[in-house]
């Protein structure tokens, strides 16, 4: 599970979060099977979504962030529940790129940096807020920036990164949220922009063993930081037979009546977990008369 670590400065004008996420992208690692950069590349979104969703108040919200770019990776999303709980996935996890000019994966290159960023925040209002961006980089942290400038006005300084080891497992992994409050004043931001002069990337501070508090504690550095909450998200998959069933009647009887002359089984592949469902031509008969009858 992660370590979700929140702390508030002692005048309440900046906040952050820092979470330690090497257990989820490790299970990105598991699902997916991806290459370097493809985990590197969805593992910082998912942190990202994490991160965001920890922020959202009801019990029930929930947050997509999706990336659709000209990178070979294709489009990334990840969906993450308001305890930080989170699924990704992507559609080419094997695309894969040399190391950039400076010896690192070469994230922005595997997104593309043609693009946009959208979040949809389903809060159990009639319909969700959607938010749609253009791409900054692709390196994610700054598109995550972006977003907040644009559509929510919110001073926002994000970092996020996934170290790998050579035989693609995950050494660390995780990112932080910085924003400030309306009534933050100049020396508050002049202490914040100080303190991410200093501070190294988070991958390689949680490979140091850092702790998340210790994280935030440094990036409120003189703002008097004080523990808000903490949380322990996992990668959660929500997927059920009954919601594939529900997906499947979603097709229609038509669709449903093609599959079941085919008389084969069908198989339905969950993108987010891996987990595959079975259905025989007797049980597709079935969801199609219930198919019929919401039509």
């Amino acid at each position: 599970m992660g370590k979700l670590y929140r702390a508030i400065s002692g005048d309440g004008s900046a906040f952050c979060a820092v979470l330690d996420a090497q257990d989820i992208v490790s299970e990105i690692e598991r699902i997916h099977k991806p290459s370097a950069v493809s985990v590197a590349s969805l593992g910082r979104l998912t942190i990202a979504c994490s991160l965001m969703g920890y922020m959202l108040k009801g019990e029930n919200d929930s947050i997509t962030l999706r990336i659709d770019a000209d990178g070979p990776i294709g489009q990334l999303t990840a969906v993450s529940d308001s305890s930080g709980n989170v699924r990704s996935y992507m559609d080419n996890p094997s695309a894969d790129l040399p190391l950039n000019k400076y010896g690192k994966l070469d994230v922005s290159g595997a997104v593309g940096k043609n693009g946009t960023l959208s979040v949809v925040k389903d809060m159990g209002m009639k319909e969700p807020y959607v938010g749609v961006v253009p791409l900054v980089s692709g390196e994610i942290a700054e598109d995550i920036v972006s977003y907040y400038a644009t559509s929510e006005q919110i001073p926002t300084v994000c970092g996020l990164g996934v170290l790998v080891n050579p035989d693609h497992s995950i050494k660390s992994a995780g990112g932080f949220l910085v924003q400030l409050l309306p009534f933050a004043d100049e020396k508050c931001i002049d202490i914040i922009e100080n303190n991410m002069k200093k501070i190294r990337p988070v991958s390689a501070m949680l490979a140091d063993g850092l702790t998340p508090e210790q994280i935030a504690n440094m990036l409120l550095d003189g703002l008097n930081p004080n523990f808000l909450d903490s949380s322990e998200p996992v990668y959660k998959c929500t997927c059920s037979r009954k919601r594939t069933e529900s997906v499947l009647i979603s097709m229609g009887r038509e669709e449903l009546d093609s599959i079941i002359a085919d008389g084969e089984d069908t198989e339905v592949c969950c993108h987010f977990c891996g987990k595959k469902y079975i259905f025989t031509p007797e049980e597709i008969k079935i969801l199609a008369e219930s198919a019929e009858g919401e039509s």
